[in-house]
């Protein structure tokens, strides 16, 4: 733990601006430019309003600001701290690689059952004994092989996406697909506009390419087009990025009058519109894609990791008529093209119908999953759908969200709380997210479950520092 008793930090002159304000805008100055790092433990408010000669109160009201917006964190007991940056954070809640004797439901991802093994094994056979030259050998075009691309728009018109083969670009997943877009589009500073809970992978961009994000409040459906129109009005808002089908981290699906009113708000404001539809394949009910409604603002991005197996990382993304050259220039400098080979497994499963046996697998497997997590426990599920790889609980009575991620974590559980999915503004309610893909048996998983619910059931520790061994 890093200390910072002597951090005293000047005010400035007041033109206007509240005591409390000026030393929010402090806070977050001073942890933006590295002056205070992550971990580094506030001083008390007593101390820091004596230094700074205001109230214990103005300090108070500053530290909740600045806790609101995700850049301290309030420990009962303990103090307040300086928040990991998102980048930082994800790795904390979120396992880099699976650990011995722990059921990680940390990451997102499809399920993978014996269908899946063979399926893989049979395609790895098919291609050591083909003339595979065809895709091995070319390094163009940079957007991928024209046969790549004929058969993407196959997939694409399932996902209810109608494009020319020269607006599709072959990706290495649709996380490559998200970067490439928001890069084509927006500039450092620039405003950028997603759910108040949205993925991970989003708010890492804001950190890297220094754009502006914030969070849009939502409802079931998704982000609120009233709250969407009125940051257009108050503000130059450069795109929008959501994922309107089973998002991350809450599971909401946006319904067909929701997408079409938010596209009349990014067409009237002139707003990108970057669409992350990685997991629609999984919903079999037709909805109209936002791409499709603001053709010349829409960005649209899937990919087969969520959906038909997790190790097939190629996707394909859709871009505006005007964007297909800039689209590819950047594709060209940071990664030269989407690999073939991957692209050529892709092709070959969407062509003989394995992509789409193993999608039905994947539902059927999904909403089994999803069933035995509501029947065992479903009071508190907050948030879920039965063909969704995620469902988000609510913390229960007592709890923290990370008091419960460490209890969790003992009883051979990994989770995530809710800070890798909170973009700028006012923190939301917390919660955590599970998944319930992976190589598991549902054997397995109800008796994970039924661990999970028996420490929901528990009273949490008297100083939240997790249970006794």
């Amino acid at each position: 733990m890093r200390r910072s008793p002597v951090w005293t930090p000047d005010l400035g002159a007041g033109r206007g601006a509240t005591k409390h304000q000026r030393l929010t805008d402090r806070v977050i100055a001073d942890i933006e430019s590295g002056a205070l790092s992550p971990g580094t433990r506030m001083p008390t408010h007593r101390d820091l309003a004596h230094r700074l000669k205001v109230s214990v109160q103005t300090v108070s009201i500053a530290y909740k600001q600045a806790e609101q917006l995700g850049y301290l964190s309030g420990e009962i007991g303990r103090g307040t701290f300086v928040r990991p940056r998102i980048t930082e954070r994800a790795g904390r809640f979120m396992l880099d690689r699976a650990s011995r004797g722990i059921t990680d439901l940390s990451i997102i991802r499809a399920a993978y059952t014996q269908e899946h093994e063979e399926a893989s094994q049979h395609l790895m056979a098919a291609l050591s004994g083909a003339d595979n030259g065809a895709f091995m050998r070319p390094c163009r075009p940079v957007a991928g092989l024209d046969r790549h691309r004929d058969v993407a728009r196959i997939w694409l018109e399932r996902l209810g996406v109608t494009a020319e083969a020269d607006r599709i670009l072959i990706t290495n997943g649709a996380a490559q697909g998200i970067f490439l877009s928001v890069a084509a589009v927006v500039r450092p500073g620039d405003l950028v506009l997603t759910e108040k809970l949205t993925d991970h992978g989003i708010i890492g961009l804001a950190n890297v390419l220094g754009f502006t994000l914030h969070g849009l409040p939502t409802d079931a459906e998704g982000i609120l087009p009233d709250a969407f129109e009125a940051v257009c009005l108050a503000s130059k808002v450069t795109a929008l990025v959501l994922i309107p089908t089973f998002n991350n981290p809450t599971a909401s699906v946006m319904g067909e009058e929701r997408r079409r009113t938010v596209a009349g708000v990014a067409r009237r404001h002139g707003v990108f519109v970057i669409e992350d539809e990685v997991c629609k394949p999984l919903s079999e009910k037709p909805l109209p894609s936002l791409v499709g409604l603001v053709p010349d603002l829409g960005f649209f991005v899937t990919s087969f990791t969520k959906s038909v197996m997790t190790g097939l990382r190629s996707g394909y993304l859709v871009v505006p008529p005007a964007y297909s050259i800039r689209v590819g220039s950047i594709l060209r400098v940071t990664g030269w093209s989407g690999t073939n080979v991957m692209a050529e497994m892709a092709a070959r499963w969407v062509e003989d119908g394995t992509a789409e046996r193993l999608l039905q697998v994947q539902r059927h497997e999904t909403r089994e999953r999803q069933t035995l997590l509501a029947d065992i426990v479903g009071p508190v599920v907050a948030s879920s759908h039965p063909d969704a790889l995620c469902a988000w609980l609510g913390v229960p009575e007592g709890w923290t969200e990370d008091g419960l991620v460490r209890s969790l974590a003992a009883h051979g559980i990994a989770v995530t709380s809710s800070d890798p999915f909170i973009a700028g503004g006012e923190r939301p309610a917390g919660g955590i997210r599970i998944c319930v893909g992976g190589h598991y048996s549902q054997a397995h998983l109800r008796e994970t479950f039924e661990r999970m619910r028996a420490t929901f059931e528990q009273m949490p520790p008297v100083f939240d520092a997790g249970p006794i061994s």
